[in-house]
């Protein structure tokens, strides 16, 4: 995120393995008990939830935009880990019709943004299950306790869903924590608008199948690879779209609001480009496609990596593209287990700028710390507020430590241990954790492994102590 101021195939086979999902009292099997309420994460404790793991969305919505409702049902296939009796989707707003777990009418309560699911019988440990919830409403926007907004967002001509950190909850039901990634299919059925003109649906992934059905548009965009619901986007309105192809052969899908053509008319080179120099710099690209979605949002005042194709609420700088792109590999593919480790996606795309400026003749690397470090920099404001790995709240963790402070940490571990282990260690960070989630620890750990050096007085210094280092 920044601020301005694998197939699933797969999932066949553990269905047959687990056979029967739901047993319960009378047949031999425990009772189970209910999922935890909240996915144990200090900064948002009532965020995911426990028992389960969600391994793939299926998400159905119809969507009118002149009168901002939607009408959706949403399957969602996990495995349990746990003997199951009761759990938990997060949910904010909407209105539940029917809910359903393998089949079998479920019981369920709100409470908050909470859906409470209690299946007919208890789900059975290592079981994969399967839920129907079927909804509708007005969706939701949140505003953030920085006065941001996320959710789902009107815009002049339909709506973008942005999930940083909580937003994904107002429009699908789900584990709405970064640790449980899942694929997903999501399809958008949209009416023409009053002239008989469709609206253009952008969606994570690629685009599998859209059929006109006369008065409507149906969309189908699918994700292959694991993704964390804040990641999960769909924007209703008109685009111009754009498809072309990496020097790789990734298929590159762009979408630029009319409003905005004139200021992106880069963008459409642009992203091809930062995806090969990145590729080089940090490994091969995690997806399967890439892009960019460049709405006309004034006002918004953030871009989001929503993941395969970031989303732009207005034609973005050359810098702004890169710390977006470089999201895919850092936040999108290789997630924070724990929103306190948000610095793994801040930091590192932010240094991540830094880089392409160093690679293209603006100010080094090393200048730019400088200018963190004196002040100088034009967003140098605040970076010593807090230290980057322990932000001391869920809303702080998009201030400005996570970003520039971050991004300082890992130019201090390049001086220390010199550029071909510092590229190496970011080169084998998104290849061992590729499409997982990771933790600080686990990547001081493979910074000391790969230099044989004792970095923990860097580290401590950087990430942990309070205040300005010398």
């Amino acid at each position: 995120m920044s601020r301005h101021i694998r197939p699933y195939a797969w999932l066949t086979a553990l269905a047959l393995v687990a056979g029967a999902a739901c047993t319960g009292p009378g047949d031999g099997t425990p009772a189970g008990r209910p999922g935890a309420r909240g996915a144990g994460d200090a900064l948002f404790p009532e965020l995911g939830n426990g028992g389960y793991d969600v391994a793939h969305y299926a998400l159905t919505l119809d969507y009118v935009p002149e009168a901002n409702h939607l009408k959706a049902t949403a399957v969602i296939t996990a495995r349990a880990t746990q003997d199951l009796s009761r759990f938990d989707l997060d949910l904010a707003g909407l209105t539940v019709r029917r809910a359903e777990v393998d089949g079998a009418k479920a019981r369920f309560t709100r409470e908050k943004n909470e859906l409470v699911l209690t299946p007919e019988k208890t789900v059975r440990d290592g079981a994969t299950f399967e839920t129907t919830v079927t909804y509708d409403g007005t969706p939701r926007m949140i505003e953030d306790a920085d006065g941001g907004v996320e959710g789902w967002i009107e815009t002049d001509d339909g709506s973008t869903a942005l999930g940083e950190p909580t937003g994904s909850m107002t429009w699908f039901p789900g584990n709405h924590h970064p640790s449980d990634k899942a694929a997903y299919d999501i399809t958008v059925s949209v009416p023409k608008d009053e002239d008989g003109d469709p609206y253009d649906v952008v969606s994570n992934g690629e685009p599998r199948k859209e059929e006109d059905e006369g008065k409507r548009v149906t969309s189908h965009w699918r994700s292959e690879e694991p993704m964390a619901s804040y990641l999960a986007n769909v924007t209703v309105g008109y685009f111009d779209l754009h498809k072309g192809r990496t020097s790789d052969g990734i298929p590159v899908h762009i979408a630029v609001d009319p409003d905005e053509a004139e200021d992106a008319e880069g963008v459409e080179d642009l992203v091809p480009e930062v995806t090969d120099w990145a590729s080089e710099r940090f490994g091969p690209y995690p997806f399967s496609s890439v892009g960019a979605t460049v709405d006309h949002l004034p006002g918004l005042g953030y871009a989001l990596e929503t993941q395969t194709r970031p989303y732009f609420d207005e034609a973005p700088e050359d810098t702004l593209v890169v710390h977006e792109l470089a999201h895919q590999w850092f936040g999108n593919s290789v997630t924070p287990r724990e929103w306190k480790d948000m610095w793994l996606n801040e930091g590192f795309a932010t240094y991540a700028e830094w880089l392409w400026q160093e690679d293209h003749d603006g100010d080094t690397a090393d200048e730019i710390f400088d200018a963190f470090h004196d002040g100088s920099h034009p967003e140098s404001e605040g970076i010593w507020d807090f230290p980057p790995a322990a932000p001391p709240s869920g809303p702080r963790t998009s201030d400005p430590p996570v970003y520039g402070r971050g991004a300082m940490t890992l130019h201090k571990v390049r001086e220390e241990i010199g550029d071909d282990v510092f590229f190496d260690v970011l080169r084998t960070w998104t290849r061992q954790h590729r499409h997982h989630s990771a933790r600080t620890e686990d990547f001081i750990a493979l910074c000391e492994e790969k230099s044989g050096a004792d970095l923990s007085d860097l580290f401590a210094t950087w990430l942990y102590e309070p205040g300005k280092p010398d």
